[in-house]
């Protein structure tokens, strides 16, 4: 099924905060939805915690692992090429 909605989460030292983010996407009523976690080269566990979400819900979530730090823009704009949704939300 193609995604309605590709929702576009750049993440920078936020592992404290990422699960519940994660929780709060995943309730969301909208069927047609898709979530990409740009890891945008984050020196905690972020990326550790994506992965376990990922295996969890291989149909939302898809991750992309930035070994550079692109700052919020550039992470963005690794997410929009691979977004597959009609519209696009950060």
């Amino acid at each position: 099924m193609k995604p309605k909605v590709s929702v576009i989460i750049p993440v920078y030292n936020v592992e404290k905060f990422l699960q519940s983010c994660i929780n709060s996407l995943l309730k969301q009523t909208l069927r047609e939805i898709e979530f990409i976690f740009v890891n945008d080269a984050s020196p905690d566990n972020s990326m550790e915690i994506l992965k376990y979400n990922q295996k969890k819900f291989p149909d939302k979530i898809t991750i992309i692992d930035s070994k550079e730090n692109l700052c919020q823009g550039g992470a963005r704009n690794l997410g929009i090429k691979v977004a597959k949704g009609d519209y696009i939300g950060f």
